[in-house]
């Protein structure tokens, strides 16, 4: 194991403290060769960027590239505890969510009074809940299906808050939120409403990485380069282009061909690119590039950067997951919601935390002048839904490869998902596309045992 994982592991524990205690024995100096990697390890914590590192530095009032990636590394351990506790508490959990500079705090909610204790032997903070998260993503989904007759810009937005154990719905106009909350029929405990100055609208003329442009009109960004079989192309916004538009690069160059697009419900797409291109584990920074080493989903609270061809590299936390937001053309589901500004010009593009791919540019309100919220479609259940894979680092990480089982590396799971392999069964704790050396016992972040 190189000795800077070593270094950041040791860090890691330093300031999750006993959170980190539960995932990592000893010290990392004390740890044997075989010994199973740490989540900081297992996410390449030590491998982030420089440019990334500097702008969390900038936009998160962070001291130094270190506090940088001391952050990183707590969120990857917080990231692994949150996932086991959830299985553990089943039912009962309420959400999780880290907090602090350097995200040392892990904040688990149950509704489960008994269950306190057991959180708080982990070294995670416990918090009791009045709902768990299967009611307010239930709630949540009624808001979904209200929306189809009762939607309107004005209420642009609806998210689960785990922070507020609510489903937090945005309007221009709170008359219009009460009346789509009652369309829900959703119990208002379970519902908060906050008034919001400005509606987001989709960022058509943004790159993530390197700009690219419709052949029928306008620019937009690349998000991640993927692959299909021996098809190589890149992932992007649905609302950048319908099945059929043709591309060109940054340099002109003819590029490829949308494949498939979904917009509105979701706003997906994917590029399969001629031969002209080659697809790349890498996110254009600024000054150099950014390796992405897999797609693992960050917590609430957690860092967040985004690479865009208008403001370049801004970074910033994840507000909310499965978000829904009305643009204009109508309503998206399952996006998340970040605090990282962007503008025109930045629709498609990457957005990534450490070496950890997140998602694809969808649209926002506000500017990098004043600050602006923005979301992003998710990357793991956009290169499912389309059969990609994400294209990561050539070594594909440590630990052993293939063994016997029902795993396989390319595969998107989720969190609750089973798989089984060398004779044992495991369960994901994590949503992520499995990477050769993710399997289920060289990454303990990612699963436990059955």
């Amino acid at each position: 194991m190189p000795q800077r994982h070593a270094t950041i592991a040791c860090a890691a524990a330093a300031a999750v403290g006993a959170l980190a205690l539960s995932l990592l024995p000893g010290t990392a100096s004390a740890r044997s060769a075989d010994a199973a990697p740490t989540a900081a390890e297992t996410m390449s914590v030590a491998d982030t960027s420089p440019a990334v590192l500097a702008a969390m530095q900038r936009d998160l009032g962070l001291s130094s590239p270190g506090q940088a990636k001391e952050r990183l590394a707590n969120e990857a351990e917080a990231g692994a505890l949150a996932g086991r506790l959830q299985q553990s508490l089943g039912r009962d959990f309420a959400g999780a969510w880290v907090s602090g500079a350097e995200s040392s705090t892990l904040t688990v909610a149950t509704s489960d009074r008994s269950e306190l204790a057991k959180i708080k032997a982990t070294g995670a903070k416990a918090k009791l809940a009045a709902h768990t998260l299967a009611e307010l993503e239930g709630a949540k989904a009624a808001l979904d299906r209200a929306a189809v007759k009762n939607g309107s810009s004005a209420v642009p937005i609806w998210a689960v808050d785990v922070r507020s154990n609510t489903v937090v719905v945005q309007a221009v106009k709170p008359a219009a939120a009460q009346k789509l909350i009652a369309a829900s029929g959703v119990a208002r405990d379970l519902v908060s409403v906050k008034t919001i100055a400005e509606s987001p609208r989709p960022l058509y003329d943004i790159r993530g990485g390197d700009a690219y442009y419709m052949g029928s009109g306008g620019r937009c960004s690349v998000g991640f380069a993927v692959t299909r079989g021996t098809t190589e192309g890149f992932a992007t916004a649905g609302h950048c282009g319908r099945a059929g538009t043709t591309t060109s690069g940054f340099n002109q160059v003819s590029q490829g061909t949308f494949q498939a697009s979904t917009f509105p419900g979701r706003d997906t797409a994917w590029v399969a690119a001629n031969s002209n291109w080659k697809a790349t584990p890498y996110v254009k920074g600024q000054g150099q590039n950014v390796q992405v080493a897999g797609s693992t989903q960050s917590a609430v609270g957690a860092s967040i950067c985004r690479s865009g061809s208008t403001t370049g590299w801004h970074c910033g936390t994840v507000t909310r997951h499965n978000t829904s937001v009305t643009y204009p053309e109508g309503t998206i589901s399952g996006v998340t919601e970040t605090t990282v500004c962007a503008e025109p010009g930045d629709s498609g593009g990457s957005y990534i935390s450490g070496s950890q791919a997140q998602g694809v540019t969808s649209g926002g309100s506000g500017d990098c002048r004043t600050g602006g919220t923005t979301f992003h479609q998710p990357i793991n259940p956009l290169i499912q839904g389309y059969g990609l894979t994400l294209k990561t680092n050539d070594d594909g990480g440590p630990g052993p490869g293939p063994g016997e089982g029902t795993w396989a590396a390319g595969t998107v799971y989720n969190a609750g998902d089973t798989v089984t392999y060398n004779g044992s069964t495991y369960r994901c704790l994590q949503p992520h596309q499995a990477q050769p050396g993710w399997d289920p016992v060289s990454a303990p972040a990612l699963w436990e045992q059955a």
